[in-house]
């Protein structure tokens, strides 16, 4: 699955993609001062097992707002999404051990069961962030970067 991000003048970057099976339509990605978020989708969907936003659409799900709502692995990578977002946006990584408790809390929170993560799968999705936000923020506005989703995670 392809995915082109474009760099957006205003409020909205936006993510076309392109599944296997074609064409999905495209998803306006508001602004939030770090990568988008679909982006961060990207980096935590490469590198863990349950499928979530972005593999439901590779399976043949629509790119709608709600595509991956109820479905329980895609919630539980959410989370996880919510939380590297976090880190992005107050700039602080968090030790690993209370990355992982603060993740197990938030799922429970919300009804959702943690997915089961390292030290070292936190590491290699931080450097998949720290690597697009360098690419992002070398694209200027009306750029594009495209990503290759991995058919597995590492």
């Amino acid at each position: 699955m392809r995915l082109t991000f474009t760099k957006g003048g205003g409020k909205y970057d936006r993510l076309e993609i392109m599944a296997a099976d074609g064409p999905r339509p495209a998803i306006d990605c508001p602004k939030q001062g770090i990568i988008p978020h679909d982006m961060v989708h990207f980096a935590v969907e490469a590198e863990v097992a349950a499928a979530g936003f972005l593999r439901l659409i590779a399976a043949g799900g629509d790119s709608g707002f709600r595509a991956a709502l109820g479905i329980a692995p895609a919630e539980s990578v959410e989370r996880l999404v919510e939380m590297f977002q976090g880190e992005g946006w107050s700039q602080t990584a968090l030790a690993d051990d209370d990355f992982i408790a603060l993740y197990s809390v938030t799922c429970e929170e919300r009804g959702d069961t943690p997915l089961p993560i390292t030290a070292a799968t936190i590491t290699a999705i931080r450097a998949r962030i720290a690597e697009l936000t360098a690419l992002w923020s070398a694209v200027p506005v009306g750029g594009h970067l495209t990503l290759e989703m991995p058919d597995h995670p590492r």
